[in-house]
């Protein structure tokens, strides 16, 4: 009886060890990353990208995300999403692009998923 009081006090330690320690994994990286091209497929350089998130059900509420950044020499805007997606969420963000350098304007749509990079490309056009 006494073997089996602490076999059984072994096993419940090894499992609470298993939940406790296996369940401590690092998160990867949550990124967006917007290409910006012209009419004549050239990639866009310095162009302002906007992702928001746009509400669709009624009553309509504020914005609650609006990220801002440029596109870099290679015409792709990054954005870091780390700070919103939490380990075990199930997806993260669909959010609405507006690209724009000079009098050249373009949207698109992005669904930014948890722990991958996520892409999209948007014209640009007057």
């Amino acid at each position: 009886m006494r073997n089996y009081i602490l076999f059984s006090g072994f096993l419940l330690v090894a499992f609470a060890m298993t939940f406790t320690f296996g369940s401590c994994r690092k998160k990867a990286d949550t990124i967006a990353k917007i290409t910006v091209r012209d009419t004549a497929n050239v990639l866009v350089p310095n162009a302002r990208v906007i992702l928001y998130g746009t509400a669709t059900e009624p009553p309509l509420k504020p914005v609650v995300r609006r990220d801002t950044t440029y596109t870099n020499s290679s015409g792709v805007a990054i954005f870091n999403y780390n700070e919103v997606y939490q380990l075990g969420q199930a997806g993260v963000a669909v959010l609405d692009i507006s690209a724009e350098k000079g009098g050249l304007y373009g949207e698109g749509i992005i669904k930014v998923e948890e722990e991958v990079e996520s892409t999209a490309t948007v014209f640009i056009q007057p």
